[in-house]
């Protein structure tokens, strides 16, 4: 016989990659986004009774999630931070294939944009939320949402040199982008 605990862990394992996923472009490093998904799991498994029944787990662990990044994010101010990955691409040799520049230049197009954009886009975009849920995760109004996730597309539009207006979806290149980079922050 099964006990309800054991339907939640596997619901638990199961939400893993999209969390790994969530984290690793939150704060754009594999290890610390590890971290973040086991405290993410510890948190809520140690708070089960705090979940209510029926409702979106998966919202549930995002909300979590995102608490805790931030959480950290704030008592991490005083430390040295390479958010532009300036020196990280200075220790490193990258290699001339024409698919990895296209991710890097997706990647530093993706950089520039706000914490609250980058947020709402992954959400809606890659982790295929509504914006009525990611609103409930981010605590923001849905109107606010769609305002953010808009004006992201139309700055990854200019960034990535696409035509205004341009659908992303009709743009093999884009898209090729995308699926890559959703591979990479899954891998």
């Amino acid at each position: 016989m099964t006990k309800p605990t054991d339907d939640l862990q596997t619901l638990l394992i199961a939400s893993v990659p999209n969390l790994r996923a969530f984290a690793n472009s939150l704060c754009g490093d594999p290890t610390r986004a590890d971290d973040l998904v086991q405290d993410t799991l510890v948190k809520a498994w140690t708070n089960l009774e705090s979940f209510e029944k029926g409702s979106n787990l998966k919202a549930w662990l995002f909300t979590i999630l995102r608490n805790t990044y931030f959480s950290e994010l704030r008592k991490r101010r005083r430390e040295v931070e390479d958010a532009d990955n300036a020196l990280a691409e200075r220790m490193s040799i990258l290699p001339d294939q024409h698919v990895h520049m296209d991710l890097i230049d997706f990647k530093k197009a993706f950089g520039v944009l706000s914490d609250d954009q980058k947020e709402v886009l992954l959400l809606v975009g890659a982790e295929g939320f509504s914006y009525e849920e990611a609103a409930e995760i981010t605590g923001a109004a849905v109107g606010t949402v769609k305002s953010r996730v808009n004006r992201a597309r139309v700055a990854l539009t200019k960034a990535l040199g696409l035509e205004s207006g341009e659908d992303f979806t009709s743009n093999p290149e884009f898209m090729g982008l995308v699926r890559l980079g959703q591979s990479v922050v899954r891998g």
